[in-house]
């Protein structure tokens, strides 16, 4: 993997957020990359639960200030980078104090998900894409961690379809058990169909809950990697549906051998 570029976009990252599956393998996974001579950047959310003094985050004022449309509403795009401490590792978080000021994730204090996570989602997506255009650094990998991440591969394929930048890139999505119960907003699909998607392409949103949200992910990738032992039954008989290479379950502790392959035996000697 020496210079190779990998783009590791999560939901949740360690230290930054509390170890789960999803921010355990957000962490090691870009680590690992990087042992290996790969050039990563990592991009996750800047939720108001971060601790910003303990973790040191800044603004970078040359990558924020623009403006990102999210349902026809202009919603201003704020850029913070901070080290992982003892690793040679930056991490970008996408920001904005409508969507990511409040002290909680994905739910609120009572346990309910946020109404708007599906906007959130759809901010972080297109975050990512036009910080990493500012930083003109065309990666080889993108790696999709995580529900809140799982609109980028949709959005690259089709929003960002004729951008140069990526034209290359190959898409992989890590499956994980870890979502939430319910659905996000109803009206999820039209936010979505505003920024000029066919219905057809997204039709899966039309419930909005977690296995239909990662099925549009993987449908848009070109590779999936399952990441839990387990998957509702209905995701995992979409994963084998799929004609994408497909990492099955690897624990943490073999998960290096297991990956490196994959990137590059199915992921990289892909033909676009």
């Amino acid at each position: 993997m020496t210079d190779k570029k990998v783009l590791f976009v999560s939901s949740e990252v360690m230290p930054y957020l509390p170890e789960n599956e999803t921010s355990l393998m957000s962490f090691e996974s870009p680590r690992m990359v990087n042992d290996r001579g790969g050039q990563i950047r990592i991009f996750m959310p800047r939720f108001g639960n971060i601790n910003e003094r303990r973790h040191q985050l800044h603004e970078v004022i040359r990558l924020s200030g623009m403006n990102l449309v999210v349902n026809d509403m202009d919603m201003p795009l704020i850029i913070k980078v901070a080290s992982i401490p003892k690793e040679r590792i930056q991490v970008y978080f996408i920001d904005n104090e409508e969507y990511f000021k409040r002290k909680a994730t994905f739910k609120d204090e009572d346990g309910n998900l946020f109404p708007d996570n599906d906007e959130r989602a759809i901010f972080f997506a297109k975050g990512v894409v036009e910080t990493v255009k500012k930083l003109n650094w065309a990666p080889d990998i993108i790696h999709v961690h995580g529900w809140m991440a799982s609109l980028l591969p949709l959005y690259l394929k089709k929003y960002y379809g004729d951008e140069p930048l990526f034209a290359e890139s190959k898409i992989v999505t890590s499956v994980y058990n870890k979502g939430f119960d319910g659905t996000l907003d109803e009206k999820m699909m039209d936010k979505v169909l505003f920024d000029g998607f066919v219905e057809s392409e997204i039709s899966v949103i039309k419930e909005p809950d977690y296995s239909n949200i990662m099925k549009l992910a993987a449908k848009n990738s070109d590779g999936v990697i399952i990441a839990s032992e387990t998957l509702p039954d209905d995701l995992q008989e979409f994963l084998s549906s799929l004609e994408v290479p497909v990492l099955p379950f690897v624990p943490v502790f073999e998960f290096e051998e297991a990956y490196m392959e994959f990137y590059k035996n199915e992921i990289l000697n892909l033909t676009s």
